[in-house]
C-alpha cells in the first residue's frame, strides 16, 4: 500500500480498537446515577447525595476507571474505586476478596455488582472507607442532586 493508505489503515484500526475498548464502559450523569443507586437499593433518598459526591470524587462517574498503584501495590476499580487488596480479586493479587468478585467485573457498565460490593464496604466502614468522601463530601452534599427531582 501507499504511505497514505498505510497511515489511514493504521488510523482505522486504532479507532476500531478504541470503540471496542470503551463499548462496555459508561459515564453516568449525576442525576442518572442518583436514581440508579436508589433503584438498586444502595441508599435511600436522604443519603443519595453523599453517594453521588463520593462517586464524583472517586471516579468522575466513570465505570471503567482503574486507579493506582496505591502504596501497597493494590489498585482501585470501577465507579466506587473498590480496592483489590481487600474487596475483589485479580490473578496477581487476591489477599482477601471480601466481595467475592473479580475486579475486572467492576469496570463494565453494569453496576449491580459494584453496588453489592459498595454496600458490603459501607456496612463495615461507612463512608470513611473512601478518601473521596472523607476529603470532599463531609457536610452538606445536597448540591450533588440539585435539580434531579429526588
Amino acid at each position: 500500500p501507499q504511505p497514505e493508505e498505510s497511515t489511514m489503515l493504521k488510523l482505522a484500526v486504532v479507532l476500531v480498537l478504541g470503540l471496542v475498548c470503551t463499548a462496555h464502559a459508561k459515564t453516568f450523569g449525576r442525576c442518572e446515577l442518583a436514581r440508579k443507586l436508589i433503584e438498586l437499593g444502595l441508599t435511600s433518598r436522604n443519603q443519595v447525595s453523599d453517594w453521588v459526591c463520593l462517586v464524583e470524587h472517586e471516579s468522575s462517574y466513570r465505570t471503567h476507571v482503574k486507579g493506582g498503584p496505591n502504596w501497597n501495590g493494590s489498585y482501585d476499580w470501577g465507579l466506587f474505586q473498590i480496592n483489590d487488596y481487600y474487596w475483589c480479586h485479580v490473578s496477581t493479587n487476591a489477599a482477601h476478596n471480601d466481595c467475592g468478585i473479580n475486579c475486572s467485573n467492576l469496570l463494565d457498565n453494569s453496576i449491580e455488582d459494584d453496588v453489592r460490593c459498595a454496600k458490603i464496604i459501607y456496612n463495615r466502614h461507612g463512608f470513611n472507607a473512601w478518601y473521596g468522601w472523607i476529603n470532599n463530601c463531609q457536610g452538606d452534599t445536597s448540591s450533588y442532586i440539585s435539580g434531579c427531582g429526588i
